[in-house]
C-alpha cells in the first residue's frame, strides 16, 4: 500500500485543482478543509470523480467545489435534525422497557439475572453489559444502591426504572431483543402500540443511526447493513410522499423512526421536512434514497 504524504491545507486545495475540481473561492475552500478535514470531504468527493476505486481521482468535467459542499452541508443538516427524534425514541424505549419488566417480571433482581436473557453464543452476556453500564454510572440515583465496596454490589434493591437510565442505547437494544427469554421485544412493542414483527431489529437500526450521527458519519450513499424490517404499510405510505427509496437506505430507517416518534406526539416527522428541503433530482436526494457501493480505493 502506497504511503501518502501529509499535505498542508494549501496543498490540499492545489491537489483538488489538479484533479479538475472547479474552485471559485480558494480561500473559502481552504477554510472549509481546515474546519472539516480533507479525508472526510473526500468521502463525498469520491462520487463526483471518474473512478477513484480504480485509481482515477479526476473529477467529472464541470464539477465544482460548491456542488460537492452542497451535498456535504445537506448531509450535516440531516444528522443535526435527527438528534432530537432519536433522543425522544430512546427515552420512549427506556420508559416502556422498564414498565414492561416491572409489570411482567418484577421491578427488582430478575432483570439482572443471566437466565432472564436469551444470549448469542460467543458474545458477552447481556446481563454483563447491563451490570457494566450500571457500575460506570456516577448518577446519585444509582450510587445510592451501590455498596461502599463498589465491585461487590449486587444491586438487589435497584429498581429497573432507575437502572434503565444508566444503560447505553446499545445495551438497552440488547435488553429489548433478548430479555424475558426473547419475549420482551414483543411486549415492549405492544406497550408502545406498534407492530411486534421485527421490532427488535428496528430498534437496533435506530441505535446504529444514532451512533452514525454522534460520530458525524456520512449518511449520503450509505447502505445500512441491518436496516431493520420497516413495516410494509409504513413504507408504502412513505413512498407516496417521498418516491422510491431502497430498503437499506438511511431514509428507510428515518421512515421507521417517524413511525415510532408518532407515538410520542412531541416531534414532527422527519420525512416531510426532508422532502421539502431537497429536490428529488438533486445529488443529495439520489444518494440518500439509492445508496451506491463505496467508491474508495481498492486494496
Amino acid at each position: 500500500m502506497r504511503v501518502k504524504p501529509s499535505l498542508s491545507w494549501d496543498e490540499q486545495v492545489a491537489l483538488l485543482l489538479r484533479r479538475g475540481l472547479a474552485i471559485g473561492d480558494e480561500a473559502a475552500c481552504r477554510r472549509f478543509l481546515a474546519a472539516s478535514n480533507y479525508y472526510r470531504f473526500s468521502g463525498y468527493a469520491r462520487y463526483f470523480q471518474v473512478a477513484p476505486h480504480l485509481g482515477n481521482n479526476d473529477f467529472h468535467p464541470g464539477t465544482t467545489f460548491e456542488q460537492v459542499r452542497a451535498v456535504y452541508d445537506a448531509d450535516q443538516a440531516v444528522r443535526i435534525a435527527l438528534v432530537r427524534p432519536l433522543a425522544e425514541v430512546e427515552l420512549l424505549l427506556r420508559s416502556h422497557t422498564a414498565r414492561v419488566i416491572a409489570d411482567q417480571h418484577g421491578p427488582y433482581v430478575r432483570y439482572l439475572e443471566r437466565d432472564f436473557y436469551t444470549d448469542v453464543p460467543g458474545r458477552e452476556p447481556t446481563v454483563a453489559s447491563c451490570r457494566r453500564d450500571i457500575a460506570r454510572s456516577r448518577d446519585r440515583h444509582i450510587l445510592r444502591y451501590r455498596l461502599e465496596t463498589g465491585e461487590h454490589s449486587d444491586y438487589s434493591k435497584l429498581p429497573v426504572w432507575s437502572a434503565v437510565e444508566a444503560l447505553s442505547f446499545g445495551t438497552l437494544s440488547k435488553t429489548i431483543e433478548r430479555g424475558g427469554r426473547g419475549t420482551l421485544a414483543g411486549a415492549v412493542a405492544s406497550s408502545i402500540g406498534i407492530a411486534k414483527s421485527g421490532f427488535a431489529a428496528r430498534v437496533k437500526a435506530l441505535v446504529y443511526l444514532r451512533n452514525r450521527c454522534a460520530h458525524q458519519s456520512r449518511m449520503w450513499h450509505h447502505s445500512v447493513v441491518d436496516a431493520g424490517p420497516t413495516p410494509n404499510n409504513v413504507r408504502s405510505r412513505a413512498k407516496k410522499l417521498a418516491g422510491q427509496f431502497g430498503p437499506r437506505s438511511v431514509l428507510d430507517v428515518v421512515v421507521s423512526l417517524d413511525d415510532l416518534t408518532s407515538r410520542t406526539g412531541t416531534s414532527a416527522p422527519m420525512l416531510p421536512v426532508l422532502v421539502e428541503q431537497n429536490a428529488c433530482e438533486s445529488d443529495f436526494w439520489r444518494g440518500l434514497t439509492a445508496p451506491e457501493r463505496s467508491r474508495d480505493h481498492r486494496s
